[in-house]
This record gives structure tokens, C-alpha cells and sequence, in this order.
């Protein structure tokens, strides 16, 4: 079955430029670290990419709808499509001074933030660096190497990719939530309590849910602290305890008093009509 618009899709790619060959982006932390663009701390992993939505390069959001699952497809991305054509203006001449008058210790090649801009230091000498304003990739033509890994159905696939999608950090198999007509609840673990910008991601995930599940408009975060050494309450005794004997089977006991004295009463007034009528 082809990609198709708002389809929920897992992702891997490899992205690099087309003139030199650099990779530049991956989801593969092989190639990160092949590639010497290995962060300790980033995770690499299969993508989440709701098609159509704008969470990749418009070309290759549109190119997606091409591919097949489970199929490595390639995909060129000219710079007019990608991060746009280098404009020779955005390339000023700096004084050094400047910048360590403003705490800039520049390095060639390094990027760094001035009059609220990030530029990339292009070359240094004589007391003076060439600041690019130019996006790194701007000019450059772009290749995505991409396989559509899997792609998402349910509403349960679909509500653990966004939690994991806002919350990485945290295993997505860590994540219990309940759903609803309309609403889910989402238990959230322990490891995801202190987790910076909590509050935010869980406004996003909310917002996400709402967006492209629209059945469901609650949603609900529980956070249990339980005390340490304490044992849960299994699950089965919970049921059990909870489960009272219906009154039904009360009144039927009641019932079937009655009807025994009764049988009681009518064998009594027959065996004194019978003695009766033999006198």
C-alpha cells in the first residue's frame, strides 16, 4: 500500500551533500560515528514522520508519498528546494576585536551567534574574520537516502510514537496509557518526572494527540509516586476485593424460604382435612 498524506511513518535516513559527499544527518549511529557525528547523549533511532505535516524538507515531505515500505529509496534536492541559494550579502567582514570585546573567542569554521545571527567563521587574518550568515547548507545540493521502516495504525501506535517523539529520553515501553472514547490517560513513569521541560512536552503531546486524533479531546497524565520497598497491589486481588456479591443472590435465598414454608403449611392443612374425613 503506497505512503499517503497524514499516514504516520518510521523513518531512517541518511542525509548528506551531493557535491562533497558529507554526511550531515543520520538516524543510524553507525554511520554517526563512521561519519565523526556521533553525540554522546543523542539518540539514534527511526524517525516519526506524519506525512504532509512539514517535520521534514517540504521536497522530500512530498517525495515520501513515492516511496514503498521497507524499500530504500534516494531522493536530490536542489538548493532552491532545500536551504536556498548562497546570497553573497549575508558575508560581512568583522573585526576581531569586536567579537572578543563581546566575550567571541572566534575559531575557523565555528559558528557562532552575533547581533542575534548564527554565522560561520570563514576565514581569519589580518585582525579581521569573514562571518557567513548564509544557512550552512545554503548553495548545496542535498541527498536523502531513506527507508520508510514501518508505518503506524492504530490509535495505540500512533499515541506511544508522539509521547516518544516529545520525550526521547524516556523508553517508550516505560509509557501505560489507557483509551478512551474520548479521551486517553496517560500513566507516566518515574523516569520521566524530572525530565527538563516536562510540563512543555506533555502540553505537546496533548496538543498532538488532540490534533490527529481529533475522537479524542481529553487527555489526562497521571503521576504516581509510590513508596520505596512498597509492592503494588497485583492487578487480579485488586479485581477481587473490589467484586461484592450481587444482592440478587440474597433475595433469591429469601425467596426460597418462604416457598418452603409454604409447602409446609399446605402438607400440614391436608393431612388434618384427611383425618377429618376418615372420622
Amino acid at each position: 500500500m503506497p505512503i499517503q498524506k497524514s499516514d504516520f511513518i518510521l523513518v531512517d535516513y541518511t542525509s548528506k551533500v551531493k557535491e562533497t559527499g558529507d554526511v550531515f544527518d543520520t538516524t543510524s549511529e553507525e554511520i554517526a560515528k563512521e561519519k565523526k557525528l556521533y553525540k554522546e547523549g543523542e539518540i539514534y533511532e527511526p524517525k516519526l514522520v506524519v506525512v504532509g505535516e512539514g517535520w521534514v524538507l517540504k521536497a522530500l515531505d512530498e517525495a515520501l508519498l513515492t516511496f514503498k515500505l521497507k524499500k530504500k529509496e534516494s531522493v536530490e534536492i536542489p538548493p532552491e528546494n532545500a536551504f536556498g541559494n548562497r546570497d553573497p550579502e549575508k558575508v560581512k567582514l568583522v573585526p576581531i576585536r569586536r567579537l572578543v570585546a563581546r566575550g567571541i573567542n572566534p575559531r575557523l569554521g565555528a559558528q557562532i551567534e552575533y547581533d542575534k545571527r548564527l554565522a560561520t567563521v570563514r576565514t581569519m587574518g589580518s585582525g579581521r574574520v569573514t562571518l557567513d550568515f548564509n544557512p550552512p547548507l545554503a548553495g548545496k545540493t542535498l541527498v536523502y537516502d531513506v527507508t520508510v521502516k514501518q508505518k503506524l495504525k492504530t490509535a495505540e501506535e500512533k499515541i506511544s510514537a508522539l509521547i516518544h517523539r516529545r520525550i526521547p529520553a524516556v523508553e517508550d515501553e516505560k509509557f501505560a496509557f489507557k483509551v478512551g472514547k474520548a479521551n486517553v490517560t496517560v500513566n507516566m513513569p518515574e523516569d520521566a518526572f524530572y525530565v527538563e521541560g516536562i510540563q512543555l512536552a506533555k502540553r505537546g503531546i496533548a496538543l498532538d494527540i488532540q490534533r490527529f486524533l481529533p475522537e479524542l479531546t481529553t487527555v489526562k497524565f497521571v503521576e504516581a509516586f509510590t513508596k520505596p520497598g512498597a509492592a503494588p497491589q497485583p492487578k487480579k486481588e485488586a479485581k477481587k476485593k473490589a467484586v461484592k456479591k450481587p444482592k440478587k443472590e440474597t433475595k433469591k435465598k429469601a425467596e426460597k424460604k418462604p416457598k418452603k414454608t409454604a409447602k409446609k403449611t399446605a402438607a400440614k392443612k391436608s393431612t388434618k382435612k384427611a383425618a377429618k374425613e376418615t372420622s
